[in-house]
């Protein structure tokens, strides 16, 4: 699997994903604790997150992909 179809996977596989810096318990950017704590007011929303410091290789693809250079990416 190509790093585009991982990307094109967990978009299609998630109804709403965030890909972020760090996790929701533990957000490592302003932006991305700023939407962690804009989702927690909404007890039913139901989300997944994929921490970008985890894989390189897709969070230099994602940019492209996206073309948006920067990070919190969300997907709906």
């Amino acid at each position: 699997m190509t790093v585009t179809e991982k990307i094109e996977s967990l978009i299609k596989s998630n109804k709403i994903i965030l890909f972020m810096k760090g996790t929701p318990d533990s957000p490592e950017c302003g932006f991305s604790s700023k939407i962690i704590a804009i989702f927690n007011q909404y007890d039913a929303l139901k989300f997944e997150h994929f921490n970008i410091f985890e894989d390189s290789e897709l969070r230099e693809a994602l940019k492209k992909y996206s073309n948006w250079p920067t990070y919190p990416q969300l997907y709906v």
